[in-house]
């Protein structure tokens, strides 16, 4: 089959999209507000943009709480999200109003970080001290303003829990994270396999 992608006429229930970019990683995003609110959410819009520095990026659709904080702050957390999390992560992403600690609401303990002033999941094996490089509001191609925004972080600062570092190397599968697929539909990754990088004779 093809599809006009911007008619939508592909004639399915739902639009295939998210289930051909998929997996996504799960941006577990933690930001705190100027006067001190919590939020923590999930984004299957995210992944990491670069290494050298680290930076990451993460995508709202819509101004929600996250961006409203990050940008009033100007930092936020990454913390991954992982299959034991999974039911905690999915209530995170319930659309509690302004001002509700979703952290506390989903029985989560939060962590002190150290170069950031919102908390991180304590639970997660992994979380990300970020500062806000940028965010860049999304144009159709007409130039027209879309609902989007693409918020670009330096990593400043990285937690691990060093159970799941494995003859020096972090060991991904260990910790089962999670990623989003298409409609209701997830994915754990349990397994890994090789693959050196050829060089040219």
């Amino acid at each position: 089959m093809f599809y006009d992608a911007r008619k939508g006429n592909h004639g399915l229930p739902h639009d295939p999209f998210k289930a051909i970019v998929a997996p996504r990683p799960i941006g577990w995003i933690t930001s705190m507000s100027a006067k001190g609110d919590i939020n923590l959410a999930p984004y299957s819009y995210f992944n990491g943009v670069l290494s050298r520095p680290p930076l990451v990026m993460f995508s709202s659709e819509g101004r929600k709480d996250s961006l409203a904080f990050v940008e009033e702050t100007k930092e936020f957390v990454c913390n991954l999200a992982t299959w034991d999390l999974r039911d905690q992560m999915n209530k995170t992403s319930a659309p509690f109003p302004r001002g509700v600690n979703e952290m506390r609401a989903a029985g989560l303990e939060p962590a002190p970080c150290n170069f950031v002033k919102a908390p991180r999941v304590k639970e997660s094996p992994c979380a990300m001290e970020c500062k806000l490089l940028q965010t860049v509001p999304l144009h159709d191609l007409d130039g027209r303003p879309l609902e989007g925004f693409v918020i670009i972080g330096q990593v400043v600062g990285v937690h691990i829990d060093e159970r799941f570092i494995r003859d020096g190397l972090l060991d991904t599968a260990a910790m089962k994270p999670i990623a989003r697929c298409g409609y209701h539909n997830y994915a754990v990754v349990e397994s890994q396999f090789a693959m050196i990088r050829p060089t040219t004779a």
